[in-house]
């Protein structure tokens, strides 16, 4: 009985292990036969300009990207075994004007799939690049040795820039005979302040007047055919960048500023080293969140000239301090775009200090007009109309900024803007109007001295005021001496 009972529980022992071990197999061989695909990320997206990204699919058994066939996206392998893989992804750029998109579908033979979302923004506009030539820097010099070969600018205001056509705000068509009298009276370079938006034929497509763009053409080759050093800008323009230094607009607005330098330095391009081209005119930034937001539209002007090549390769660019103030510039502006030629580029600011005795024609509320300034040129029968700010100690103060800031460390400054102007001939006749007089010439030469003795290259803003246009005489002597002094 006892030998019975004996073999009836080994029996039973051997019955319960080969369950177990029978149970134990079978759970192993599920285990290791369960399908396993992951892909990663599941989305992915490219700038305009195109790019690289790497996919990571894991999995234990083959796989394949099916239906993969796409113009603008490439990849380094579309199969691929068990275990662990790198796709890369390169997206080409899209200058379609309309985003893309495609779903990547990866299969693997265990019967698992996986979907992949690829898309593509794209720029408002379509590139105008559409033609680019090698880079050329045949007889190109660096922004350094531009700035020795030229000291007194002139600018020709108030007529490329006019938001009504060239001669809405006044002033006669540019004659290569005016550009050669501005020569003749000793200026060496002259700024050709330009308004392009009004001139976009096509608003959908930012596309620019082929006739305008001939015509500023024309006018640039009446400077450099006469050995004229010559800038060129977007200038107000009716405020589009501006006036819009937000990252609200921030997408828009460079959109436009590739747009229209892409066919501005498409249609400059073989225009020799007397050209040089300028990204904005008074970008009205004054903290450090517009100053990057600007900062991005001079990168993209940067990016767009170099990339149409040529001598645009290697031409010299000119990018605007905040308010082109060279206090607020020299506080906020601290870096400069990347550009792929070394030594190329330039600063720009203006001066217009104090405005109530520069330019201002009627007291206002947050201040009353100047007519005298500088120390000895002061009034003692109008103390009020004294200049109390921006005289001698505060202009020799904003040079030295942008000597140490920019000059010392081998980028030029260009005063892009500047002038005093005589109110002899309006409602508000100073008292003392001889006094007045001395004051202008004083300040013209003093800051025009003081500027070429820090390295910095002044071009005098005229609309018409100091030289007529119409028979290329001289209206105000004394402002024409006063500078070529101070050029001395």
């Amino acid at each position: 009985m006892k030998t019975e009972k004996m073999n009836i529980s080994k029996c039973a022992y051997w019955g319960l292990l080969m369950t177990v071990l029978l149970y134990a197999s079978c759970n192993k061989k599920a285990a290791v036969a369960a399908p396993q695909l992951s892909v990663s990320p599941t989305e992915v997206s490219f700038t305009p300009d195109g790019g690289i990204t790497d996919l990571t699919i894991n999995g234990n058994a083959q796989w394949t990207i099916g239906d993969a066939a796409t113009s603008w996206l490439q990849f380094s392998k579309t199969t691929g075994s068990s275990g662990s893989s790198t796709i890369r992804l390169t997206a080409l750029a899209n200058s379609t004007g309309a985003s893309r998109s495609t779903i990547l579908t990866v299969s693997a033979t265990n019967g698992q799939a996986r979907r992949v979302t690829v898309s593509q923004s794209s720029y408002i506009y379509p590139s105008y690049n559409t033609s680019p030539k090698a880079p050329d820097s045949t007889g190109m010099s660096t922004a350094v040795q531009l700035a020795a070969k030229f000291k007194l600018g002139w600018n020709i205001g108030n007529t490329l820039e006019a938001t009504g056509g060239e001669t809405s705000w006044g002033n006669p068509l540019i004659t290569e005979s005016y550009v050669k009298s501005v020569k003749q009276l000793g200026f060496t370079a002259i700024r050709l302040p330009c308004a392009w938006d009004i001139h976009i034929d096509n608003k959908g497509t930012a596309h620019i007047d082929q006739n305008w763009l001939n015509r500023v053409k024309e006018v640039v080759g009446y400077c450099v055919n006469n050995g004229m050093y010559v800038m060129l800008n977007i200038h107000w323009d009716g405020g589009w960048l501006e006036n819009n230094i937000t990252k609200l607009k921030q997408d828009s607005v460079n959109a436009k500023q590739k747009a229209l330098w892409e066919q501005i330095a498409t249609g400059m391009r073989d225009f020799d080293e007397h050209l040089m081209l300028a990204s904005a005119n008074e970008p009205a930034a004054d903290n450090a969140e517009k100053v990057a937001v600007l900062a991005s539209y001079h990168q993209t002007f940067v990016t767009a000239v170099r990339a149409t090549g040529g001598r645009n390769s290697h031409r010299v660019l000119i990018v605007q301090g905040p308010n082109t103030n060279p206090g607020l510039t020299f506080d906020l502006m601290n870096t400069l775009p990347i550009d792929p030629t070394a030594n190329r580029l330039m600063v720009e600011v203006h001066n217009y200090l104090p405005s109530q005795f520069c330019f201002l024609n009627q007291d206002v509320s947050w201040g009353k007009m100047a007519y005298y300034w500088g120390n000895g040129y002061h009034s003692t029968i109008e103390p009020d109309r004294n200049a109390t700010y921006g005289e001698e100690n505060d202009q020799i103060a904003d040079y030295n900024k942008m000597k140490t800031k920019f000059v010392d460390k081998g980028i030029p400054v260009i005063m892009g803007e500047y002038g005093a102007y005589r109110r002899d001939g309006s409602a508000n006749v100073p008292k003392e109007l001889a006094l007045h007089n001395a004051s202008v010439d004083y300040w013209i030469n003093f800051t025009t001295k003081e500027a070429l003795a820090r390295g910095i290259k002044p071009f005098w803003w005229d609309t018409g005021g100091a030289l007529d246009r119409r028979n290329n005489t001289v209206k105000d002597q004394r402002t024409i001496d006063a500078l070529l002094a101070g050029a001395k």
